[in-house]
């Protein structure tokens, strides 16, 4: 066997099917597109999403778009202002909250928001808490004690 006898092997190459060239061709007449429209032209392109017209599913069902954040933490807020209730020196954990009426039930984690005064020194626990208002607790003589989501454990 010499170099220039060298080939593939009998069926390893198909020769391209030519559609469009001739009724004898078995894909000639509309070459396997179909009758006349937009899908038979030279270059068609249809966005995703389109339906010929008809308003798209995509607009019919505004509120599907976007996506949800599955990790998102939503968390049951309360004013700094609220607090002044408490009696001085006192300490306010959220179970306090529970019974004050600030917070429904104890399901969502409980964030301190710094809106307002703090007029009094008071040892505040919570989940979380703004910049604001833990420079304002302090600022009052208070203590903060964030509790880990977790492990339920109070940090200072």
């Amino acid at each position: 066997m010499k170099q220039h006898e060298l080939g593939p092997s009998t069926g390893a190459r198909h020769k391209r099917k030519r559609i469009g060239r001739g009724l004898g061709s078995g894909h000639g007449r509309t070459a396997g597109k179909g009758s006349k429209g937009q899908l038979a032209r030279a270059g068609r392109h249809i966005r995703p999403g389109f339906e010929g017209g008809q308003n798209p599913l995509i607009k019919r069902l505004p509120e599907k778009r976007g996506f949800t954040n599955i990790f998102r933490v939503e968390y049951d807020t309360i004013n700094i202002t609220v607090l002044n209730r408490f009696e001085a020196d006192s300490e306010v954990t959220p179970q306090r909250f529970v019974e004050e009426g600030l917070v429904k039930s104890l399901r969502k984690p409980i964030k301190i928001l710094g809106n307002g005064e703090l007029l009094k020194p008071l040892t505040v626990s919570a989940h979380k808490f703004t910049q604001t208002a833990r420079s304002k607790i302090e600022a009052a003589g208070g203590m903060v004690e964030e509790i880990d989501s977790e492990s339920g454990t109070k940090r200072h």
